[in-house]
């Protein structure tokens, strides 16, 4: 599928730009200036808009990619729609639409919120329906492995080998495992934690012919294929390497389990490779002190406050004034406060002089290097605001407009 139109990004200039370290799920990692990185990040599942957790995760990884390829670093990046789900059929027969159709209504929302927030858009932006064929060539080769078993008709992937490699007790991962999808109670699997493969079909559900049957695949191998294929080309199935076989694999701290989890069990059942150098979560993203979620009603769409008039960069700016591994409140304080920021900063790449620019860049670098500390640049920015106000020279409002451009994605 054709992702959301690419934005320009104009040149910073900089000797150097310094390694960006990254705190992740296997401590910190450094990505060095110049040096292609492979990333991927789990896209949405298209049965509603794009909310404010959203929004903060794509613009985490959109930092990553700006950053990277402003040192002159390849950034090739993947993202995923996964539509074909339990929660879009489920919607759809609520509403009683075709599931084909609601899942294009909304992937095209989700793009128009993208281009306005000025995510850059993945290389390749893959439908799991589009990848059915891979999917079931890959259960057959982990079938090979002995890591497939039927349960009735339904394939399970044996994890009991990679639960040494858990990122939270069997007891905490038992309960989380219940809540997202998964089945820790049905009867003749052989672990409780087996995820489902391929799910045969059932209910005038959709599916697709395979050699396993009619049916559907299970959640975390669509992510583990499309992953696999469009980051190491089509014979990613024989990878022997040893090497990590990507770089990044990113998504919401939600997915840390089972999701990530799982699909990197799965890559390294299919290659015999450890699947990513690095897993990068970001925080859940609450509203006035509670979490935000579908149930409580209380999800904030970039799409509603966008009609509401609110500006694409006021948004993208309240985004940025929380740390991007921390959960946080969203609020209309929040939301006024990035006003009034974004607002200053117009004022001051409005005049004719104003404060240094070549060191503010140096340091908003050296944060964003520091695992995207933007609090900090926000500081900064805050602080030459103050600088220029005060009557400061010697700096050029285009230099920092364009900073602000490439590694921010500010357009002010």
């Amino acid at each position: 599928m054709n992702s959301w139109p690419r934005v320009f990004t104009p040149t910073v200039s900089l000797p150097k730009f310094p390694d960006l370290s990254i705190e992740t799920a296997q401590g910190p990692r450094n990505f060095h200036p110049g040096h292609p990185v492979k990333m991927y990040v789990c896209g949405i599942t298209p049965y509603d808009a794009t909310h404010m957790g959203h929004a903060a995760t794509y613009l985490t990884f959109d930092l990553i990619n700006r950053y990277l390829t402003a040192s002159g670093s390849e950034v090739s990046f993947v993202e995923n729609i996964t539509d074909i789900d339990e929660p879009l059929l489920e919607r759809a027969l609520r509403d009683d639409q075709d599931w084909k159709e609601l899942a294009a209504d909304q992937i095209a929302l989700y793009e128009a919120d993208m281009t306005a927030l000025r995510i850059q858009p993945p290389k390749y932006f893959v439908p799991a329906t589009e990848v059915m064929d891979l999917v079931s060539q890959a259960i057959t080769k982990m079938k090979e492995r002995g890591f497939v078993y039927t349960v009735d008709q339904d394939l399970y992937f044996d994890v009991s080998s990679f639960l040494p490699q858990l990122p939270i007790t069997q007891e905490q991962a038992l309960a989380v495992f219940s809540s997202r999808g998964g089945d820790p109670d049905r009867s003749g699997k052989r672990h409780p934690l087996d995820p489902v493969l391929w799910i045969a079909n059932r209910d005038n559900e959709p599916g697709w012919e395979s050699v396993h049957g009619f049916g559907r695949p299970g959640w975390h191998i669509e992510c583990c294929v499309i992953s696999l294929r469009y980051l190491n080309g089509e014979d990613f199935m024989s990878a022997t390497s040893g090497d990590f076989l990507i770089d990044i694999q990113g998504g919401g701290s939600d997915l840390i389990f089972p999701h990530h989890f799982m699909s990197s069990a799965q890559a390294q059942a299919m290659t015999g490779q450890p699947f990513s150098y690095s897993f990068i979560h970001t925080g859940m993203v609450g509203l006035d002190g509670e979490k935000m979620s579908k149930s409580k009603g209380n999800l904030v769409f970039v799409s509603r406050l966008l009609l509401f008039g609110v500006d694409p960069m006021v948004i993208r700016m309240a985004l940025l004034s929380s740390h991007y591994a921390t959960d946080r409140m969203w609020s209309s304080d929040l939301l006024d406060s990035a006003q009034e920021l974004v607002d200053a900063l117009r004022r001051c790449l409005s005049r004719e002089e104003v404060a240094p620019t070549t060191p503010l860049i140096q340091e908003i670098v050296a944060a964003l290097a520091n695992d995207l500390n933007t609090p900090q640049v926000l500081s900064l920015l805050s602080l030459w605001i103050q600088a220029t106000e005060s009557g400061e020279i010697g700096g050029s409002a285009g230099e920092i407009a364009r900073a602000l451009d490439a590694l921010l994605g500010l357009t002010l």
